[in-house]
């Protein structure tokens, strides 16, 4: 092998580790937001259901969407 092989083989490889570094890191950017949300809907969740505590039975029950 000449040594522009072996330095262009090595400035591929460092390339491909700064781009899987960068993947790993949105990913994980991704995942917490992700996490955030359904904390945040489950929250709500929570919230909603401690609200309809009190209502009389049935009521909620069935939901017209046709309109």
């Amino acid at each position: 092998m000449d040594m522009m092989s072996i330095v262009s083989g090595f400035l591929a490889a460092q390339a491909g580790s700064v781009q899987t570094q960068v993947a790993a890191t949105l990913l994980k950017s991704n995942m917490d937001s992700e996490k955030s949300a359904v904390q945040t809907l489950l929250g709500a969740a929570q919230q909603n259901t401690a609200s309809l505590a009190n209502v009389a039975a049935g009521i909620g029950g069935n939901l017209n969407i046709s309109a």
